[in-house]
Formats: structure tokens, C-alpha cells, sequence
């Protein structure tokens, strides 16, 4: 069988770490599977753009070769910062957007890396579909692109040939499963060992830190969620929270929902999910009276809900994130 054609799609401003980070791992796949008896690479790789001469965030730069058919074209990410120009940015780079546009309708696979996630919907190719990326820019996803069905808390979305990753390393889990498809599991499992990479994510909902998503414009839903995170061990009563804000229940879903993007109930949920990660990171206490703590009498109900938000059970979250006492650094 010939190579899978990989191209990655440099521009001015990415991020130099994701346009070479699958590659990188799929050399590794490929030396693993030729030590277990493969008798060609899978795959072929290069580095391509519209433009002559690209420098990457940084200031690295990179060569590049001209854009070319290729079977998968992956998009990297780029500096997002607060203050950033996104319109100007975005126009600046159509002649990447075009490129992208143009691979997709020859029937190209393509897949983002992170906020490159906003090059493929300004291609148009997330409208209507399901996608993801990093957590903390899905608000500011979801306002610019309300026709995007946005996943935030999966790590990797495929819908009919367009693949969308979550931040940074969601591209090394992306690359696990491009292995897992075309090498099989030996393979992707061997890469992930001797690269140091978790092959078992599933979700991104336990990276978020709300303390670093912006607030502007979002002041009910704060003192609705501040008044949760108070009572996270409390029975979830939605008239009782709307009583509280001086509003209907209607109007409550309604604010929360334009602000957030989801119901009360469901930040409730994260938001005792992160309490039992704690929890279980840091305490020896079983998991039916983490369960009980943050209010779920039900233990196989709370192991459903933290399953759903981790893609670990609870003692399996323990094995993996239990932070070593005694040990210099620990906490």
C-alpha cells in the first residue's frame, strides 16, 4: 500500500510545536511498527503553504513547500491572546483559508489543531457540523461561529471528514488514533509508551480552570455559578437557584444558557466532578463519601456522571492523578 500523504499547513504566526508535533509522532509509529515487522512507512509527510517563506510564532522559520495533493492536511493553531485582532488576523491569512477550502473539495481529510479550528470555520467547513477546540477560547468560538455545532469537552471530533482537536497535546491524541487506524492498536499503544503520551483521554472537561475564562459580559452566570460552587453537596432545585437571583426559571435558562452556553444543571455537574478530582488526588477517603460530599447519595449515579466528564472511573482517575505525598515538589 503507499504512504498516507500527511501535509501540514504552515502560516505566518503558528505555532512551530503543532506543525511539526504529528510528524514527529508518526515517526516514532513508524520505527515501532517496523520493529514489529512492517515492511514500509505508512506514512509521508511534509511541511506546506500558499506562501514562499513562513515565520512561525516565535519567530521560527520554517520551510515550507508549495501546497500539493495530500490523502490528510492538517491545520495548526496560532498565538490567540486576548488582545489579538481576530478579524484582521483571520483576513490576513485567506489565502490559507482558500488553500483549506480547496483541499476539502477535492476530498482532502482535514483536521485542526487547537484554535486552527478557526481557519477551518472561516472556510466553512465546520457549518453544521460538530467540532471542538481549546476550552478556553469556545466562547469565543461559539460567538463568531453560532452555525458550528461546539463540542467543547471532547479532546478529538471527527464529523463526515473533518477532524477538529481540543489544545496543544489533543494533536498527540489525534495522532494516536490516526496510528490506531492505519497500524492498529500494538503500534498506537507501543508510540504512546515510549513517547510519554496518555492514549486513554477521552475529554478535556477536567483541564478547565474557570479562573482563567474571561468574564466580560458574563456577570449573572458568575453569581450563579459562585452560588452553586457554595452548594455543590445541595439537591439541584431550579426554581429554588431562579428564587435566588430574583428571576423565573425560564429566564434563568435562558441568561445562563446566552452566557455560558449550557444549563445550570450541567456546570453542577462540572463543577462537583473537578470537587471529587480534588478529592480524589489528594484524600484517602472511598468514593462513596466523595459521592455523598458532592451531592450524590446514588454512588453508581455520581461513577455514570464522572465517567461521562473524565473518561475514567473514579478509582481509575485516583491511580493515574494521585499526587505523591512526601516527595519534594509534592502538594
Amino acid at each position: 500500500m503507499s504512504p498516507l500523504r500527511i501535509g501540514v499547513l504552515a502560516y505566518p504566526g503558528c505555532f512551530a510545536s503543532e506543525v511539526f508535533g504529528v510528524p514527529d509522532l508518526l515517526v516514532m509509529a513508524t520505527h515501532v511498527a517496523a520493529a514489529q515487522g512492517a515492511v514500509r512507512p505508512a506514512y509521508e509527510t511534509s511541511v506546506v503553504s500558499p506562501r514562499r517563506r513562513v515565520t512561525a510564532s516565535g519567530g521560527s522559520v520554517l520551510d515550507v513547500s508549495a501546497i500539493r495533493s495530500v490523502d490528510v492536511l492538517i491545520v495548526p493553531g496560532f498565538e490567540l491572546s486576548p488582545t489579538l485582532d481576530l478579524d484582521t488576523t483571520l483576513a490576513d491569512l485567506e489565502p490559507e483559508t482558500a488553500s483549506i477550502r480547496s483541499q476539502a473539495a477535492s476530498g482532502t481529510a482535514v483536521v485542526s489543531i487547537c484554535v486552527g479550528a478557526f481557519l477551518l470555520a472561516e472556510a466553512g467547513l465546520l457549518r453544521g457540523r460538530e467540532a471542538t477546540t481549546s476550552w478556553l477560547f469556545a466562547d469565543r468560538f461559539t460567538d463568531r461561529y453560532a452555525d458550528v455545532r461546539l463540542r467543547p469537552e471532547h479532546l478529538v471530533v471527527t464529523d463526515r471528514g473533518v477532524t477538529t482537536t481540543a489544545a496543544f497535546s489533543a494533536m498527540y491524541d489525534f495522532a494516536l488514533q490516526l496510528v490506531r487506524e492505519h497500524d492498529g492498536h500494538r503500534v498506537a499503544r507501543s508510540t504512546a509508551r515510549i513517547a510519554l503520551v496518555d492514549d486513554a483521554r477521552s475529554t478535556q472537561a477536567s483541564y478547565v480552570d474557570p479562573e482563567l475564562l474571561p468574564t466580560v459580559g458574563r456577570e449573572f452566570s458568575l453569581g450563579v455559578k459562585r452560588w452553586l460552587d457554595q452548594n455543590l453537596g445541595a439537591r439541584y432545585d431550579l426554581p429554588a437557584l431562579a428564587r435566588e437571583f430574583h428571576v423565573s426559571t425560564r429566564t434563568m435558562l435562558r441568561r445562563f444558557g446566552e452566557e455560558t452556553g449550557r444549563t445550570p444543571l450541567a456546570y453542577l455537574q462540572t463543577a462537583r466532578v473537578r470537587r471529587a478530582e480534588h478529592l480524589l488526588e489528594t484524600t484517602d477517603r472511598t468514593v462513596a463519601d466523595i459521592a455523598a460530599d458532592v451531592g450524590y447519595r446514588d454512588s453508581g449515579a455520581f461513577t455514570g456522571i464522572f465517567v461521562r466528564h473524565t473518561g475514567r472511573r473514579p478509582g481509575e482517575y485516583r491511580a493515574t492523578f494521585r499526587r505523591r505525598r512526601g516527595h519534594p515538589g509534592s502538594t
